[in-house]
């Protein structure tokens, strides 16, 4: 057995695999962390018009994600306050001006009061706001809704704004991207048989890089040397001398976003935004990761590719810049797959080891035992 004070100075320990398998700890991370920090869960570009809506499942509580007939955006427990029933049971769609459970009938408009119900005008003492539907905090940023499930949610400059900033330096990096105008030129939605941690660490650490990513390489040298750019504050990945665009062949991809510095061209910058978002910044286009953790080896990733909306209107040729994170994802995610069952293997009973260029994903794991034990 291998412990933390036998290690040499080089290595470090990872979580105990059973950080990875077991459900009570995947209760307390639903508990702690996905529903009291700020979850992303939607697009807000999906909810088109008032009625558009989609639901998301986030850590025990399936949440409406909608907008309303003001055009502002809402989010409810998918909740009868009748009793109980399931009020949407598609992922998304569009009501004209209520939601209406399948049960029994009772009704909601699109900003949460009950206002039908059948017999209703025969009980004058029920209060219809108070027995309507059970709001859910929600902020708009980077074009995207965020949801708090928490009762009193946490500051979101002081945890989503926070991780962001001490990742590249300064917001205006970020914000130089206007990433909230882009268009949505490729969704893909991956089902990864893996915890959501591993997914994570993966992402967090290029340890792997050489051996996994070809295409990822060839465009982004440096990787091959094992160095994450998040390792980095302020880092982004320089494209290789050859290349000319972020695309799977190195060849040229679109025009160039207007609001990006100088030095943010030909570079590729990650950030990771705890619990499940990660932002990839290059200077064509811009790529989200939106993770949902939906058991303690299952976890859905949507994937957003987000280009500036005259290469979405005119329908130009983005498959070869897809092509590239796509295969990047496809290659991460069997990894963590195969990672998945040696969780509960002896052999990992007590955790891995993270080598120099893995010490930051140390930081994770101190965080995530913090939240875990509040």
């Amino acid at each position: 057995m291998t412990t933390t004070t036998s290690l040499p100075e080089s290595l470090r320990s990872t979580l105990p695999g059973s950080f990875y398998t077991d459900t009570d700890i995947f209760t307390l991370e639903q508990e702690n962390i996905f529903e009291q920090m700020w979850f992303c869960a939607v697009r807000a570009a999906d909810l088109g018009k008032p009625g558009a809506f989609r639901t998301v499942q986030i850590g025990r509580e399936n949440v409406i994600v909608s907008r309303s007939r003001s055009g502002e955006i809402r989010a409810f427990l998918n909740v009868c306050a009748h009793r109980g029933a399931r009020l949407c049971t598609a992922d998304s769609g569009e009501v004209k001006r209520a939601f209406q459970c399948p049960y029994h009938a009772w009704t909601y408009d699109l900003d949460g009061k009950l206002v039908a119900a059948p017999n209703l005008t025969k009980m004058p003492d029920i209060d219809r706001v108070r027995h309507g539907l059970q709001t859910v905090a929600v902020h708009e940023w980077l074009g995207y809704v965020w949801v708090s499930l928490a009762d009193e949610p946490p500051s979101f400059e002081a945890t989503v704004i926070a991780d962001v900033r001490d990742r590249l330096g300064d917001i205006e990096s970020i914000d130089r991207y206007g990433i909230a105008g882009l268009g949505l030129g490729r969704r893909i939605s991956y089902d990864v048989a893996a915890n959501w941690k591993l997914i994570i660490e993966n992402f967090m650490e290029c340890y792997h890089c050489a051996t996994i990513h070809p295409e990822l390489t060839e465009v982004l040298p440096e990787f091959a040397d094992g160095y994450a750019a998040q390792f980095y504050v302020g880092h982004g990945a320089e494209f290789g001398e050859n290349i000319e665009g972020f695309t799977v062949d190195g060849t040229a991809g679109h025009a160039l976003i207007p609001g990006i510095a100088r030095d943010q061209d030909r570079r590729y910058y990650a950030i990771t935004v705890r619990p499940q978002v990660f932002v990839n910044l290059v200077p064509d286009h811009v790529i989200i990761h939106r993770m949902f953790p939906l058991a303690v080896d299952r976890t859905v990733v949507e994937c957003d590719w987000l280009y500036l909306p005259d290469v979405v209107e005119q329908g130009a040729d983005i498959d070869r810049s897809v092509e590239l994170f796509h295969r990047v994802n496809q290659q991460d995610f069997d990894a963590c797959e195969r990672c998945q069952p040696a969780m509960n293997s002896r052999r990992y009973r007590d955790g891995g080891l993270l080598v120099p260029s893995e010490h930051h994903i140390g930081a994770f794991h101190d965080w995530l035992r913090a939240e875990i034990s509040r």
